[in-house]
């Protein structure tokens, strides 16, 4: 048992790998100039549209001299679908800094699962739970802390805790290219990326199209773009667009319409299969659960090959069961900053596999590589479906961050077996 206790808390404030943005402003048809937005944003707590996303880093200094970081973050569309409002560093640290040292301040670091667990049930004053971005930063710090008091892989803290066995080859990585859906795909082919381009499809006059026909055509040029350009026939990735509700929007939700929109988009990718996250928003956790089950009903009965993937309305544990419980989705995003602390992702993971529902560990551009490398631990102990490329939106630093933390973790448990 580890002698070894948290002896001090430390937080500073930081900036994520990219931005938190006014969803609700944006699918009305906020107008961009560069990266800014001209109009007023219309969610609670935005100053504008877009703002500089930023995070807090939590570091537990621990009685043997180690420090164990973890990073608060939240999602880019704070405040939109159900989620957390706005997260401002400066509106925290003290708060993260008064709870944390409460709570683990001399606790021994014998258990992850235990210790992360009792954060997550502090309460505010008023009652309400920690701000997600507070328990998913706080809950790295401990998963850290734990692995270092024990001289181990955060990823062998969370096998041996939940009784997983460690992945022994690489986890799929889905990249995401922001707005510049057309050069940074060509940086996923280049970097043979499995899952690709996410697309950003969050507005309707320039990126869908009044019929749909922009996204058609994206999807189109995306097809040709991987058989011209990649360098051999076995490079053979998924297609996954997130359209943010807007399908429904311009087929006023009208489930078989929808369908029939998505058939096109499948045979468009062909012969890539194609993913389609979000391809309406029912306004409720209910409604988008029922919602996307007719859906996927009705696909199949159509034999239409297209997947689609829940996200907007499935953002705590209790979501992604009630979504997975009914069958509403082919996949579901686990959303990791939307579930507060990352014990949480690691269990919705775990039962999304036990209902054979597909599991997308994915998050925000708007983390930090802290909160990244933190995920791809998670990924190789519950080995999802596949994990995103973050943070930020130019492929290159997210894909890099989180395929050599994976490299480096695999080569260790590699090298760990021969020697056992």
């Amino acid at each position: 048992m580890s002698t070894i206790k948290v002896e001090q808390v430390i937080c500073s404030a930081g900036f994520t790998g990219s931005y938190t943005d006014d969803q609700k402003a944006i699918r009305d048809g906020a107008c961009l100039d560069g990266l800014f937005y001209d109009d007023k944003p219309q969610t609670l707590g935005f100053r504008a549209i877009r703002q500089p996303g930023e995070s807090v880093s939590v570091m537990l200094r621990l009685t043997d001299g180690l420090v164990a970081f973890g990073d608060c973050s939240a999602v880019q569309y704070s405040g939109a679908g159900g989620r957390d409002p706005l997260f401002l560093a400066n509106d925290f640290i003290q708060l993260i800094e008064a709870q944390a040292i409460s709570c683990l301040s001399g606790r021994p670091l014998t258990s992850f699962r235990e210790l992360a667990g009792e954060f997550e049930t502090v309460r505010m004053d008023d009652g309400r739970p920690l701000h997600t971005a507070v328990r998913y930063g706080v809950s790295q710090a401990i998963l850290n802390a734990v692995a270092a008091a024990h001289r181990t892989l955060p990823c062998e803290v969370i096998a041996d805790e939940y009784d997983q066995v460690l992945s022994e080859r690489p986890v799929r990585i889905f990249c995401q290219s922001g707005d510049d859906r057309y050069l940074n795909a060509d940086k996923m082919i280049l970097k043979k990326a499995d899952v690709l381009p996410h697309g950003l499809i969050n507005n309707i006059p320039d990126k869908l199209g009044t019929k749909g026909e922009i996204l058609l055509d994206y999807v189109k040029w995306l097809r040709d773009r991987i058989v011209h350009r990649r360098s051999n026939t076995d490079y053979q990735p998924d297609i996954h667009i997130d359209v943010y509700g807007t399908v429904g929007l311009i087929f006023n939700q009208d489930i078989p319409r929808i369908a029939t929109y998505l058939d096109h988009l499948g045979k468009a990718a062909h012969p890539f299969a194609i993913r389609v996250e979000c391809p309406l928003d029912a306004g409720s956790r209910e409604a988008q659960c029922s919602a996307l089950a007719e859906l996927r009903t009705v696909l199949k009965s159509r034999g239409i090959a297209v997947e689609i993937v829940a996200d907007e309305w499935c953002n705590t544990l209790e979501d992604i069961r009630y979504f997975a419980d009914a069958g509403a989705a082919d996949m579901i995003q686990v959303k990791t900053p939307d579930l507060g602390g990352i014990q949480n992702s690691i269990e919705a993971a775990l039962y999304c596999k036990s209902k054979e529902i597909g599991v997308y560990l994915g998050g925000s551009g708007n983390e930090t590589d802290t909160s990244a490398r933190a995920c791809v631990h998670v990924a190789l102990a519950t080995q999802p479906d596949q994990m995103l490329a973050k943070p930020g939106m130019g492929v290159d630093e997210g894909y890099m961050i989180m395929y050599n933390e994976m490299q480096r973790s695999l080569a260790i448990l590699a090298a760990n077996r021969r020697t056992e």
